[in-house]
């Protein structure tokens, strides 16, 4: 499995930081971002505290790329497992994807569309695939993230009519309890 632990997390951060230290200036105040700062980031095991300048940096035209790649780094645990603190990224990530502005706004949509795919039940008879993913018991961020999604149905809505692929419209509605 390839996975990072969260020291590795913050090392691949330091080091985006020290190639674009002009992103924690970037997107203050940005409307997307609201209340971003408030989030205890680091209480989520294995999430770094430092999720807002990450968020940030997909506002910089020159960092986007960059943030968007260490960003779904750190709040991924691995290919096959989203961290705990997803729930509480997606609603920054839905208005981040819903802007067009932000130039890696289709990266974020993929990513929004991979965290729908993650969220979905695990049927627990399915012992090789509990093996794989975890049973839900074990991981409540996938509940919890499909309640997100149905919270913000209206704008997974239109999310999903920006999307190419018809099965990737599907799975977003599904998410969001539209299907």
């Amino acid at each position: 499995m390839c996975s990072t632990d969260l020291a590795g997390k913050e090392a691949e951060i330091a080091r985006f930081l020290r190639d674009y230290p002009r992103v924690v200036d970037v997107g203050r105040g940005h409307p997307a971002l609201r209340g971003c700062g408030e989030v205890r980031w680091s209480e989520f095991p294995e999430c770094p505290a430092a999720i807002p300048v990450l968020l940030q940096g997909l506002l910089d035209q020159a960092a986007a790329a960059e943030a968007k790649r260490v960003f779904t780094n750190s709040i991924l645990n691995s290919v096959r497992e989203m961290n705990a603190a997803m729930p509480a990224v997606l609603p920054f990530l839905f208005r981040l994807a819903s802007d067009p502005q932000v130039s890696v706004q289709s990266g974020l949509l993929d990513l929004v569309v991979s965290v729908a795919g993650f969220s979905e039940p695990i049927d627990g008879r399915n012992e090789a695939m509990t093996r794989w993913f975890g049973s839900d018991s074990d991981h409540p961020e996938r509940e919890q993230c499909r309640a997100v999604f149905m919270e913000h149905a209206g704008v997974v809505a239109m999310l999903a009519e920006q999307l190419n692929s018809s099965d990737d419209r599907v799975k977003l509605r599904q998410a969001a309890g539209l299907l």
